[in-house]
Order: structure tokens, then C-alpha cells, then sequence
């Protein structure tokens, strides 16, 4: 099943060139994202039917961050079919558009199957290159600069990547193997100022993909101008698939005994990432933009997590299933707004409770999921974050934690609550509430089941799920 879900797109994405229709691509995307889900709903009914291999498997590190792509993914697919259907678009760039949407789940599904760190990297290198021509996909001015700069840093971040695997091949002496068990379990044998060496370019590699700070400069661009269904993809997934090799070489930084450096590293790149957010906020003018730099404060926070361990490894995961369900919710939203007033300005946004209550409360609910109010279930990752701090006797940390977050909360909630409440008329609210037509019941769907999951998860987490991040943590 695991070289179905690898093989799946390629096949599709043949269809697809000679159909050149639009129907049938949507078709194809929804049918392959049922698969990619059933292939993790498996994992859980039985894993001895999966034939994990050398190079591929689903195993208790990273199911979780393949259920997140499955279930976003899925979700996304759905909104997908009316999005696409009030594209102006010919069938030949439709059918770009969809065989690059296909290439693009399909590399972020190998980066999390992967059990080799250097196959990993070839597929986190490929994110960049589908994702590249879908982020300059309406081709404005904007989006090919943002498509550029995208490309541009992301390939300096892989370049560093590819380096620190280097150092660390250097590090493992005779071993020869970059898988992560053989890493991981003959860790202690390892040269660890080499191996030092080698985290610190693999931590600003992969964390230029993640969008930690001060790498982040691609990430509110690319989000900004991509079009909504693929935001939310960068933003609830691709973010997590770099996250995921980090997380696995940390493993090795652990078993090497060599975390007091990385803990170091994390913490100030997590902390900045929180800081940059709280400034940027406050000087941004388009909302996808601002959703963007809500992106780099939830990866500082998961930054944060993985460095402070014990009982922060258990919101780390809490954490990351809650961002991807709210973000890819906020960012879909966003695609609502976008089609409604034919704008991404935050000052030409007006009267959005009057225009389409709809879309107004999933952008309230949106907001409050991503900000921790309860029962988000970012409120219990923030609460074992915090926690974790106070344990760790970390206060000073901790305040400024909290201090960070309430500036961000108010910088959101300003925006928010202007957007939906602030009832002046104009021609382009007029405009706006003839457009409400476009919007299907699939532009709507989607929202509120990843909304409803992440609600529901801050009241309730499921056996099989909670068994899942015990059984990630403890490894």
C-alpha cells in the first residue's frame, strides 16, 4: 500500500496530461487523497498489512505527521472542486496546475515515509520545485516574486542541509548509512563536535522549509500570493515534513548525548520566530500575509517543545495537529474572503458578517482556534508548554512566552474583529454580496470539519490517537 500511495500520483498525472480536463482532475485529486487517508486509517486497523520497506515506512514517528497530510489533504481536495471551478483558466494550465498540486503531495508523502535522512532530503528538495510553479500560478507580479525569493532561499536552506548531512556522515566514521535507525541506535559512537557541527546546518537547512526565524523570509510572500487551497497545504503541511527531519536528527543529537547545544539552538530560533511574529503583525496589510506570520509563531512553538522535552514532547504533537486542522481552515477561509471582495487588503475588507455570515464565523472561529482559546486543542499544547517551562524552573522564559502571545492575540484579534464588525458600506461590499453566489457548499464543508476535529480533540483525544503520541514520544 505504502508504493501504491507513491506510485499513484505518477499514473495520475499521465491521465492527466492527455485528458487535459477539468473535471477529471478533480476527480482524480479527491480519489487519491481517499487513498492517501485510507493508507494511515490502516496503520491503526492492523500494521502488519503495510509492507514497510528499507527506504518507506509508517512507524510510531511519523504516523502522525501522515495523518495530518491525509486528513488536511483530503479536506483540501474537497474545497478544491469548487475553487477550481471559478478559475478562468484553459484546461492546459488547469491540468499544470493539478498535475503540480499531485507532485507536490506526493514529495511531502515520501519526506514523512522516509526512513533515510539523505532520501529525505531529496524529497524535501522536490517540494520546492512543485511547489515553486504553484505559488507563481496566477502570475502577477507579486506571486513571480514571491515565487523567486521561495526557490531562491529555500534552495539556500536545502544547500545547508546537504551540507550538515556531510558533517554528519563525517561524524559517524566508518558507519556509512544514513538511515535513522542505524543513526540513531550507534548515535553514542559518533564524533560529537562534528556531529554539533552538522545539527547546526541542518537545523537552519530544514528550518529555512519549516520557516523558523531568522529564515523565514520566504513564507509570508509564498503564503500570501499562493492560491488558497495550496496555502493551506505550505502552511497546515509542508512546514510539518521539514519539521519531521529535524525531529528525527534530534533524535540522533539524543542518543549522541549532545541536546545541551541543540537545546540552545532551538530556543533562540523559536523565541525569534515568536518575536518576528509580534512585530510583523502589527505592519501587515494583507490578511493571508497575516496568517503567514501566525505560521512562523506556531513552528517557533514547536521549536520551543521539541527543546524543552518531558511533558512538552506531548503538546509538541498536540500542537502540530492542532495548527495544521486550524491553519488549513484559516487559509481556506481565506480563499472565501478572496473570492467574495476580489482583494487581499485588510482595510477594503468591511462588513463580512453582513456579506456572508458563513464565512464570517469560520474566520471568528478560525482566529480563536489559532489563538488557544479553549477548547482549541492548541490551548493544552500552550498549557504543557507553559507548564513544562515552569517545571524546568525556566521563568523568565515562560513570561516572555506569554507576553509574546498576547501581543500576537491582540495584533489578530484587531484585524479579525475590523473585518467582520466594522459595517461601513462601500462599492465593494455591494460587489462582495453578489458574489456569494460563487461560493459552494464545498468552500464551506471543509472548514468546519477541521474545525469541529480541532475543537473536539481540546475536549476529547481519541484512544488510537493518544496511544499514537505516547508510543511517538516515548520513541
Amino acid at each position: 500500500m505504502i508504493s501504491l500511495v507513491l506510485v499513484l500520483p505518477i499514473i495520475f498525472c499521465i491521465l492527466m496530461f492527455f485528458a487535459k480536463n477539468k473535471t477529471l482532475n478533480n476527480i482524480l485529486i479527491t480519489f487519491y487523497s481517499i487513498i492517501h487517508l485510507f493508507l494511515g486509517g490502516s496503520y491503526f486497523i492492523n500494521p502488519a498489512i503495510l509492507s514497510n520497506s528499507e527506504y518507506f515506512s509508517l512507524n510510531s514517528t511519523n504516523i502522525i505527521f501522515y495523518l495530518v497530510l491525509s486528513i488536511v489533504f483530503f479536506l483540501v481536495s474537497i474545497y478544491n472542486n469548487s475553487y477550481t471551478k471559478n478559475l478562468e483558466f484553459d484546461n492546459k494550465k488547469m491540468m499544470h496546475y493539478s498535475t503540480m498540486l499531485l507532485v507536490f503531495v506526493l514529495s511531502m508523502t515520501g519526506g514523512i515515509l522516509s526512513n533515510n535522512l539523505g532520501l529525505a532530503w531529496i524529497f524535501i528538495e522536490a517540494t520546492t520545485l512543485a511547489s515553486a510553479y504553484l505559488i507563481y500560478f496566477n502570475k502577477t507580479k507579486h506571486s513571480i516574486e514571491a515565487a523567486w525569493k521561495y526557490v531562491f532561499i529555500c534552495s539556500i536552506g536545502i544547500a545547508l542541509a546537504f551540507v550538515g548531512i556531510i558533517l554528519l556522515t563525517i561524524a559517524e566514521g566508518s558507519l556509512n548509512s544514513l538511515n535513522y535507525s542505524d543513526l540513531i541506535s550507534l548515535a553514542p559512537n559518533f564524533n560529537h563536535f562534528w556531529l554539533n557541527v552538522s545539527f547546526v546546518f541542518i537545523l537552519f537547512g530544514m528550518g529555512t522549509k519549516m520557516g523558523l526565524a531568522p529564515v523565514h523570509f520566504w513564507l509570508p510572500d509564498a503564503h500570501a500570493q499562493s492560491p488558497s487551497p495550496i496555502s493551506a497545504l505550505l502552511s497546515a503541511t509542508l512546514l510539518n515534513c521539514a519539521f519531521l527531519v529535524i525531529f528525527n536528527v534530534y533524535k540522533v543529537m539524543i542518543s549522541a548525548n549532545c541536546i545541551a547545544y541543540a537545546k540552545i539552538l532551538l530556543l533562540v530560533m523559536g523565541f525569534l520566530s515568536l518575536f518576528v511574529t509580534s512585530v510583523f503583525l502589527y505592519h501587515t496589510s494583507n490578511y493571508k500575509r497575516m496568517l503567514a506570520y501566525s505560521s512562523i509563531e506556531n513552528v517557533g512553538i514547536l521549536a520551543i517543545c521539541l527543546a524543552l522535552g518531558g511533558v512538552a514532547y506531548v503538546g509538541m504533537f498536540l500542537h502540530l495537529i492542532g495548527h495544521s486542522l486550524i491553519k488549513a481552515a484559516y487559509f481556506l477561509t481565506s480563499g472565501n474572503i478572496l473570492e467574495l471582495y476580489q482583494t487581499k487588503k485588510i482595510k477594503s475588507i468591511k462588513a463580512l458578517g453582513v456579506v456572508d455570515k458563513k464565512t464570517a464565523w469560520l474566520w471568528i472561529f478560525s482566529f480563536l482556534g489559532i489563538c488557544a482559546f479553549p477548547p482549541s486543542i492548541l490551548f493544552i499544547s500552550e498549557f504543557l508548554a507553559i507548564k513544562a517551562m515552569i517545571i524546568q524552573k525556566h521563568y523568565f522564559l515562560c513570561v516572555l512566552f506569554l507576553f509574546l502571545l498576547t501581543i500576537i492575540l491582540f495584533a489578530m484579534a484587531k484585524v479579525v474583529f475590523t473585518m467582520v464588525f466594522d459595517n461601513s458600506q462601500s462599492k465593494r461590499v455591494e460587489d462582495a454580496k453578489t458574489n456569494v453566489k460563487k461560493l459552494g457548499c464545498s468552500m464551506y464543508y471543509p472548514q468546519i470539519l477541521l474545525l469541529v476535529m480541532a475543537f473536539v480533540l481540546g475536549i476529547y483525544i481519541p484512544k488510537f490517537l493518544d496511544v499514537a503520541i505516547i508510543a511517538a514520544v516515548i520513541g
